[in-house]
C-alpha cells in the first residue's frame, strides 16, 4: 500500500488507548509515518523535532494543556503555524466549540467517537489538497527558474552587445555622472572603466562650439527633459592625455513614469579619419547636397 506515502501525521491524546485506535485505523487505509504524542507539550517538542510533520489530528480534553492551547502555541511559532489542525472532541458540540476552534488556528474538527470513513476521508482530503499545493509550488518553481534562465540569457545577449558594440557607450546620471561606460569608451578616452565611474561628462566630452563647450548639463539637457532625445552632434572627446578625439555625438533621455529622467544614454562614434565636405568642395553635386554637411572617409 503506496497511499499517501511520505506523508507524515501527527496524533495527539492522552489516553494511549486512543492513541492505539487512531493509529491502527490509519495504518490500515494509509502508508503514512505516524507520531504520536500524550501531551500539549510532547506535541509541541515534536513538531520541534520533525518539522516536515503535514497534518495533526488534536484531542481537545488534555489536562495541562488543553488542545485549545496547543493550537495556539503551535500557531504562534513560524515553523507550524501552517500545519493544518483536526480537532477531536467527545464533550464540545456547540456552535461556540467550533468557533474558538477556528479561531486558534484549526482547519476542522471531529466528534468522539470517531467514525472510521469520516476520519479517513477528512485525512485524505488535507492530504489531496496538500499534494495540489505542492504540485503548484513546483510548478511554479519551475516557472521561476525557466523565466530566470530566460533572463539571464537576454542579459548576457545585452552585455556582449554592449562589450563589442563598435561605438562608444556611456549611461549618465541626471546630474551628468558617468554611471556605466562600454570598453570602446574605455579605449577612445583611454581611461580605465573604474577611473570614468563617477566622472563629470563635462570631463571627458565637448563641443565644437566655445560657448556650447560647458552646456553639456544645461541648454541640450532643456530639450532632453522636453522631447527625450536629441539628434546627432559633431562634438569632441578629451582623452586622458588631452587628445581631441572627434566624434558624431547622440544622448537620449530615460525617464520613469512620471516623467522624471533617470538615465541619460550617450553614443558616440568616433570619426578619427573623416574628414567633413563643405559646402562649393563639390561641384558635382546637387545644391540640395551642397548645403549639407557630409562626413567621408579619407582616402
Amino acid at each position: 500500500m503506496s497511499r499517501y506515502s511520505g506523508f507524515k501525521l501527527l496524533i495527539v491524546d492522552d489516553h494511549a488507548h486512543n492513541l492505539f485506535t487512531l493509529r491502527t485505523l490509519i495504518q490500515t487505509h494509509m502508508d503514512v509515518a505516524i507520531l504520536e504524542a500524550i501531551s500539549g507539550r510532547d506535541a509541541i517538542d515534536l513538531t520541534l523535532e520533525h518539522p516536515d510533520i503535514d497534518l495533526i489530528i488534536l484531542d481537545v480534553q488534555m489536562p495541562e494543556m488543553d488542545g485549545f492551547q496547543t493550537a495556539s502555541l503551535l500557531k504562534l511559532r513560524k515553523r507550524t503555524r501552517d500545519i493544518p489542525i483536526i480537532f477531536l472532541t467527545a464533550a464540545f458540540k456547540s456552535e461556540e466549540f467550533q468557533q474558538r476552534g477556528y479561531a486558534v488556528g484549526a482547519v476542522d474538527y471531529l466528534l468522539k467517537p470517531i467514525e472510521d470513513n469520516q476520519l479517513i476521508n477528512k485525512i485524505s482530503t488535507y492530504f489531496r489538497l496538500i499534494e495540489k499545493e505542492r504540485d503548484l509550488n513546483r510548478r511554479l518553481e519551475q516557472l521561476v527558474a525557466e523565466r530566470t534562465a530566460e533572463l539571464a540569457k537576454a542579459h548576457q545577449s545585452l552585455a556582449n552587445i554592449i562589450e563589442y558594440m563598435g561605438e562608444a557607450l556611456l549611461v549618465l546620471n541626471p546630474e551628468g555622472e558617468i554611471k556605466m561606460v562600454n570598453p570602446t569608451a574605455c579605449a577612445m578616452l583611454d581611461y580605465s572603466e573604474q577611473d570614468l565611474l563617477g566622472m563629470a561628462i563635462g570631463d571627458v566630452f565637448e563641443e565644437e562650439a566655445d560657448e556650447q563647450a560647458g552646456a553639456f548639463m544645461g541648454t541640450w539637457l532643456e530639450a532632453l527633459i522636453r522631447t527625450g532625445a536629441l539628434r546627432q552632434i559633431e562634438a569632441r572627446f578629451i582623452a586622458k592625455d588631452g587628445r581631441r578625439v572627434p566624434i558624431l555625438f547622440s544622448r537620449t533621455a530615460v525617464k520613469d513614469g512620471d516623467g522624471r529622467i533617470t538615465d541619460i544614454i550617450c553614443i558616440a562614434k568616433n570619426m578619427t579619419g573623416y574628414t567633413r565636405l563643405d559646402d562649393g568642395e563639390d561641384e558635382g553635386h546637387s545644391a540640395a547636397q551642397a548645403t549639407q554637411s557630409v562626413a567621408l572617409p579619407r582616402s
